[in-house]
């Protein structure tokens, strides 16, 4: 083996090292954080719940028992009470938990896709490009989000695809600023220049580096934005814009609770409850997982 192969073999098995060192650092970082902690913990226990809602409920969120209108929390057979309608509450929330979920989750992970996708070419390319995609994405700033969320979803028939498509469109831009701005700050350094020089093309340096530097704060931001978006998709829903009934979904079941709030408040309590923690969750794991990707926590 040549001097400079070894060379190159010790580079490599050190800069291995480094960055499994990183990993176990930022590992740590994120254990310490308790709030992240419990935070990932409540949403990996209520993800497991929703799936296995049939389970977990016994019976159909739809079922009714005329007999066993308006039972509070505690009664025999329905844990968590149920309904005007005699629904128990139970079924209800684990079925309502995959329809909200659903809506936290895929809308900004769409949108989280073909914003960063946007912010890289934009901030990478500049110029026409960058003009022409920002301009574009300036319209749709110039509206609040929940008022061109309702907007949007207004204007098309009510259900579950109108809320997808309506907070997809609102955050892209949002995501499209934000990998911008990053991959302004990445564009100029060193190593950029370098691949440059070793005659890398654009779509290999744009992928191959400034992606994998801006993808954290993405990821960063759209694990806060779903709790956001949870509360959004159940205003929607609340409104009459979303998840029609009797399809069981949180904002709907907050709806539907507060014309009996009076004579049966854990209807409107329990899925007004499930809308605070979970959207909570999201907001420390979000800030947990910026704390243990940002470099400075990161012991040498």
């Amino acid at each position: 083996m040549s001097t400079l192969d070894t060379s190159t073999s010790i580079d490599a098995a050190r800069a291995d090292r480094g960055s499994s060192r990183a990993r176990f650092w930022r590992m740590k970082s994120f254990a310490r954080d308790r709030g992240a902690v419990v935070s990932a913990t409540l949403l990996a226990a209520v993800v497991l719940a929703v799936v296995l809602a049939p389970t977990l409920a016994g019976v159909g969120p739809d079922d009714a028992d005329n007999l066993a209108r308006y039972a509070p929390m505690g009664t025999a057979g329905h844990l968590l009470g149920t309904d005007q309608q005699g629904r128990d509450m139970l079924a209800r929330l684990l079925f309502g938990g995959r329809v909200s979920l659903l809506i936290g989750v895929v809308p900004t992970v769409i949108a989280g896709m073909i914003g960063l996708g946007l912010g890289l070419m934009a901030g990478y390319w500049r110029g026409l490009v960058d003009q022409i995609i920002m301009r574009c994405l300036d319209v749709v700033f110039a509206f609040p989000m929940v008022l061109l969320a309702i907007a949007i979803a207004g204007s098309m028939r009510p259900g579950v695809l109108t809320e997808v498509i309506a907070i997809t469109v609102v955050l892209i831009p949002y995501f499209a600023r934000l990998a911008r701005t990053a991959t302004e700050g990445i564009v100029p350094m060193p190593f950029i220049e370098a691949a440059r020089a070793a005659g890398g093309t654009r779509l290999t340096i744009m992928l191959r580096y400034v992606l994998p530097n801006v993808f954290s704060p993405v990821v960063v931001y759209a694990t806060t934005l779903m709790g956001l978006m949870i509360v959004v998709g159940s205003g929607l829903s609340f409104i009459g814009l979303g998840v029609q009934p009797p399809t069981a979904d949180w904002g709907a079941m907050v709806a539907e609770g507060r014309v009996v709030l009076r004579r049966a408040p854990h209807v409107t309590i329990l899925p007004g409850c499930a809308i605070l923690l979970v959207s909570l969750a999201f907001n420390f794991l979000g800030d947990g997982i910026r704390d243990a990707l940002d470099p400075r926590t990161i012991r040498r």
